[in-house]
């Protein structure tokens, strides 16, 4: 379900305080999977938690409007293991 238009978009105080004071190459670090991606984060680089690691995320035009967590997934990916042949 989306955010009503009336309220602006959710943005974290702690990862837009950091983009304030961080510098041009700096990555800024971010635990806020909810943060929606405006127009002025772009080429821009976040490190986004999943709960168990920190994902790097470079932002692209595509990107405005989705929230991190869309780009962070916080599962494992299931692959099927290999049978041993019979002898």
């Amino acid at each position: 379900m989306s955010r009503a238009k009336w309220k602006s978009p959710y943005l974290d105080e702690n990862t837009i305080r950091q983009l304030k004071e961080s510098k041009k190459n700096h990555k800024t670090v971010t635990t806020s999977r909810t943060t929606e991606i405006l127009p002025n984060f772009i080429e821009k680089s976040f490190s986004v938690y999943n709960g168990q690691k920190y994902n790097e995320i470079l932002v692209t035009e595509e990107m405005i409007g989705h929230k991190f967590g869309e780009f962070v997934p916080t599962r494992k990916r299931f692959i099927f293991k290999k049978k041993k042949a019979k002898k």
